[in-house]
């Protein structure tokens, strides 16, 4: 999507991802944007000003009682006059603030002034974003209506330290900061869907678990189809090497029952779509040390239990999403399956999709599927997932078009 004459504010905290800013100004201005940047004391220490006004080509401001600035009450203006706030690398500090409604210097106050959308990267080491009070400021953050792009997994500038904590790369924020003037004119604008994808992994002990051969590029597909509509996406997502669409809030598990936690903890919801291939069964008993093969052992008994269905938790909960949405991975009797899940799990829909290996669905690029309702059964033909995500994204489109009439 072009950003041709929207006006972004690009606040730059003091994290050493900081080095990424003047890439995110780039494509920010290649995508059509005026942008002007303000930064932090602390970010000086990272970055020259004259590097971002060289790429941005506007003034970076910094100063809260500029003379300049001041003159008209500069942190009003400038929160005032842009179509969107980024804070790329939005630091522990700054969420702390913004959570607070500190404001005390020129970043916090135009914050607090805003009356637009913000849009935050965060970046910090995976033990800061992963510390009790960054978890309850992102959470009060996100509950006050502000939009997170990321963090991302992998290497921190410090030695030998991993985990998630890096900012998203820019074109994953110029990503996000699309998708947020999409949404304001789209047709699922407003409404909040939670999407289950990939698989869930059920352990045996501290090495071996049970699972199956979803990539979740079905689940993903869908998700970045409903944010094309402008919907606030949940997306719960088990083991995948396939990337989140940027701009969903992305809750990662491994288990059934985690998925099951995350998708009640995102209720309410005007949709629910499960995607997710999840496992029936799990271990009655995990063993706490990896199991090892005895001499004149010939077999290995397992006991496994009934994982909880969330499909039908979710189809018969309290606070049930208007439309809830399941699928069907079936390798025999796919009409009739699909047929008796829509019944017993209380949902609106099914899709029915042949998963035998011959199909080549798990880990494949197309689909093809069947839309089971009470209505009856349409066949929607072999597509690719992409195009199956859009389809099925339309078909909602007009569900809640109709509801609203």
């Amino acid at each position: 999507m072009s950003l041709v004459g929207k006006r972004i504010l690009l606040i730059v905290t003091g994290g050493i991802a900081s080095y990424k800013s003047p890439d995110l100004v780039r494509r920010l201005r290649e995508a059509g944007a005026v942008v002007r940047c303000a930064m932090t004391e602390a970010s000086k220490n990272f970055i020259q000003p004259t590097v971002l006004a060289a790429v941005s080509g506007t003034p970076v401001v910094s100063e809260l009682f500029d003379p300049i600035e001041g003159m008209d009450v500069g942190h009003v203006r400038l929160a005032r006059e842009a179509d969107l706030i980024i804070i790329a690398p939005a630091t522990a500090d700054i969420l702390g603030k913004l959570a607070h409604g500190i404001a005390n210097d020129l970043a916090s106050t135009i914050l607090l002034a805003a009356d637009g959308p913000v849009l935050i990267a965060p970046a910090m080491n995976p033990k800061m974003w992963d510390h009790a009070a960054v978890k309850r400021n992102v959470a009060t953050l996100k509950a006050d209506g502000y939009q997170f792009v990321g963090p991302e997994s992998g290497e921190m500038a410090e030695s030998h330290e991993a985990g998630v904590g890096r900012m998203s790369e820019p074109l994953a924020i110029l990503a996000a900061a699309q998708s947020i003037f999409v949404a304001s004119s789209a047709a699922l604008a407003g409404r909040h869907f939670v999407v289950t994808s990939g698989p869930t992994e059920e352990p045996l002990d501290p090495v071996r678990y049970i699972s199956n051969r979803s990539s979740g590029k079905q689940g993903h597909a869908i998700a970045a189809a409903l944010l094309a509509e402008g919907a606030r996406v949940t997306l719960v997502s088990g083991p995948v090497s396939v990337p989140a669409p940027a701009g969903a809030e992305v809750k990662k598990v491994s288990t059934a029952a985690e998925m099951l936690d995350a998708v009640d903890a995102a209720l309410p919801a005007d949709g629910a779509i499960f995607a997710a291939a999840v496992a029936d069964w799990r271990a009655a008993s995990v063993a706490d040390e990896k199991m090892k093969k005895q001499d004149g052992q010939e077999e290995l008994v397992i006991r496994l239990v009934r994982n909880p269905d969330i499909l039908a938790t979710i189809g018969h909960h309290a606070t049930r999403p208007a439309l809830v949405i399941g699928f069907a991975a079936e390798t025999q009797d796919l009409i009739a399956n699909a047929q008796r899940k829509l019944s017993s799990k209380a949902a609106d829909w099914i899709f029915a999709n042949d998963v035998s290996p011959a199909q080549g669905v798990f880990g494949g690029d197309s689909n093809h599927v069947h839309r089971v309702s009470h209505d009856g059964v349409e066949d929607w033909g072999g597509a690719g997932k992409d195009q199956t995500a859009r389809m099925i994204v339309e078909k909602i489109v007009e569900h809640f078009g109709r509801a609203e009439r």
